[in-house]
């Protein structure tokens, strides 16, 4: 879909309650980065807000990092094909967010200011024994995985910008990258969190509205087993009518996992002042993606019964926002900010991670740079422009490119990230061969699997994931490792 270019004027007229509300929205991302950039003049408070940071706070950050656009665009829409099995996947997540912040939580906060770690690859290499290795392989998957993830966010933004203000693709791309390039470089961490708070608002809110308008356009929940005489629609009600269940519960594991490991997400703990905030955090952040996410995941289901000739899933909910029976105006202006938001809360905490890896874990190898903030800060640009211009032919659907970053994660860092925090026998070569491995797995699986498996297909999570393991545990040190105290 490419957009039909309107005029400045008629599209300030006609969106005049969008551009206040973008104004005020600019106005606030520049007032935090002003702050944060106060805050921010050493490593510890640029990368991790000087780790005293209380749980709301970090809780709400966690899940509005973790709702991007893969939530409002790709996850909204992916219903369309998927169906009611599809809402498996919202379940996991809200699982997996509680998981993480009972269990990773506590331990990954103690364990890194144990370590003086600003990042996850500084705490890998000094879990196992300060081993460059690890570092640098754990860094390059980070800086790799994180490219993607920029990718898909960029995306979904460029295709609301594109279908709601009526813009070509390449300079929705461009709006979406000035704005965020320019308050996250600035303000680092603390304005990234501050941030979230006000647009972590924002996503609530938008979800539920999204969630109400489109049900009330479809004709109320009640009418969805109308779906099911209807021959195009009948898969939405067949568990395995989208595609096969056991390949759906593999994309749900892949994009839910990374909630314990991705760098963006756990990264999010560094900052907690201590094991009670993180209490206090817990259910802001289980309670925040509950309702964004049982609010979004239905979209593409009710899609059905608003949108026809429906070829790319991605576009859902931007068609179903210019439609005025679907949205009145002053909902659909006051959504665009929301969805927004949603794309900005990822994509700062997405560049601020892997400029701060690139930065401290593979510039600083050698020889660390004297003004290291500094580099971060050129950093984020460089990595915001990179991933900007790749966004103009993206490699996939937002779906399947934020589930294959996850999958990434997830066979690199359950084994060496969850490994090295629970388990004292993990080792510096068990850690770098099982991240190789899994990848070398992920990749073969993703690429031949089908061809083996016939009628039977695997999501190549789980092979990948299992030989990640067994390799991490076939070469555990038995003489001991470093592992920091419990909290």
């Amino acid at each position: 879909m490419r957009g039909t270019a309107a005029t400045p004027v008629s599209l300030l007229v006609e969106h005049w309650l969008a551009a206040i509300l973008l104004v005020v929205y600019a106005l606030v991302l520049a007032y935090n980065a002003v702050l944060g950039r106060r805050a921010s003049d050493s490593v510890e408070g640029y990368y991790v807000g000087g780790r005293n940071m209380s749980g709301v706070v970090v809780g709400v950050s966690f899940f509005a990092t973790f709702a991007s656009t893969n939530s409002y665009i790709g996850h909204a829409g992916k219903g369309y094909d998927f169906g009611l099995a599809w809402l498996v996947m919202a379940g996991i997540i809200v699982v997996f967010t509680y998981v993480s912040w009972r269990w990773v939580a506590p331990r990954m906060r103690a364990q890194a200011a144990h370590f003086g770690s600003v990042t996850v690859p500084h705490f890998l290499s000094q879990r196992y024994g300060d081993s460059v290795s690890v570092r640098l392989v754990s860094a390059l998957v980070v800086v790799s995985a994180s490219l993607l993830y920029l990718i898909a966010i960029f995306k979904g933004a460029g295709n609301l910008f594109e279908a709601f203000f009526r813009i070509p693709y390449e300079a929705a791309i461009g709006l979406t990258l000035g704005i965020v390039m320019a308050y996250t470089a600035v303000g680092g961490f603390v304005t990234v969190v501050r941030t979230d708070l006000v647009q972590g608002a924002l996503m609530l809110v938008g979800s539920v509205m999204i969630f109400y308008f489109v049900t009330d356009a479809a004709g109320g929940i009640l009418a969805l087993p109308e779906l099911a005489g209807r021959r195009e629609s009948q898969h939405v009600f067949d568990i395995n009518g989208g595609l096969p269940f056991a390949l759906l519960l593999g994309i749900a594991f892949a994009g839910s996992l990374k909630l314990l490991v991705d760098p963006r997400q756990v990264s999010r703990f560094y900052g907690l002042r201590d094991d009670r905030e993180a209490a206090r955090g817990i259910w802001i952040a289980v309670g925040g993606l509950l309702v964004i996410q049982f609010c979004l995941f239905p979209v593409g289901i009710y899609a059905h019964f608003l949108l026809s000739g429906v070829t790319d899933t991605d576009t859902i909910v931007p068609r179903l926002l210019n439609d005025r029976s679907v949205f009145p105006l002053w909902a659909s202006d006051c959504l665009i900010i929301a969805i927004v938001a949603a794309a900005m809360s990822s994509m700062d905490s997405v560049l601020l991670v892997t400029a701060s890896v690139f930065t401290q874990d593979v510039v600083s190898i050698r020889r660390p740079p004297r003004k290291p903030v500094l580099w971060t800060r050129v950093a984020i640009a460089g990595f915001a422009v990179l991933a900007a211009a790749l966004a103009l032919d993206p490699p996939g659907g937002i779906v399947e490119i934020t589930i294959f970053s996850g999958s990434l994660y997830a066979v690199c860092f359950v084994p060496s990230l969850l490994g090295g925090l629970f388990w004292r026998r993990g080792s510096a070569l068990g850690a770098v061969v099982s991240m190789l491995l899994g990848i070398s797995v992920l990749l073969g699986w993703r690429s031949f699997g089908a061809d083996w498996l016939g009628d039977w297909p695997v999501h190549e999570v789980f092979p990948a994931l299992i030989v990640a393991v067994a390799a991490f545990a076939a070469l555990a040190d038995w003489s001991g490792a470093r592992l920091a105290p419990r909290s």
